[in-house]
């Protein structure tokens, strides 16, 4: 008897240390410090399928006239206050000087294409939305495609106007 005793006092001991050490893990994954605990960002779902929808049918529309060369429309859909800011030449604060950039590097010469799935669009509050994602440029002068690049634009709604107001491009 006094075996099964001290049996029985061992297993609680175990049982009692093991849900201790349980509960220790329990709480120390719990109460990780900010820098150990990972992030996962849940995949991109519109708040606002017409605002999306209007904001992907502009980028089309300014990036088919990208492509083929028609300045007009891409004029129109520019603010005079558009500020362009590029990782490789920097910022360009002046309308007219983006339009002769267009003229003499990307006219005929470059192309881009929209990588499928990876844009996302936010309302701005009073002012228009701001447009993220992922595109790559084909250069006639050279084989084959970028690697995608990110990218931000900011449209700004006057009226039923929509411009391009802000524009980080980065490669």
């Amino acid at each position: 008897m006094r075996h099964n005793s001290m049996k029985n006092k061992t297993t609680a001991v175990l049982s009692l240390s093991l849900l201790l050490i349980m509960c220790s893990i329990i709480v120390s994954a719990q109460t990780k410090p900010a820098a150990e605990k990972r992030f996962t960002p849940k995949p991109y779902k519109p708040n606002n399928i017409q605002l999306y929808n209007t904001i992907a049918r502009l980028d089309s529309v300014y990036f088919n006239a990208y492509n083929t060369s028609k300045e007009k429309v891409i004029d129109s859909l520019t603010s005079e206050d558009l500020e362009f800011y590029h990782d490789r030449a920097g910022l360009s604060t002046s309308k007219a000087d983006n339009l002769a950039s267009l003229r003499k590097y990307i006219f005929g010469k470059v192309t881009r294409t929209l990588t499928p799935g990876s844009l996302e669009v936010y309302e701005i509050p009073n002012y228009g939305a701001v447009e993220f994602g992922y595109h790559s440029f084909h250069n006639i002068a050279e084989p084959g495609e970028s690697q995608p690049s990110k990218f931000v634009v900011i449209w700004q709604k006057k009226g039923e106007q929509w411009q391009l107001t802000r524009v980080i491009s980065l490669h």
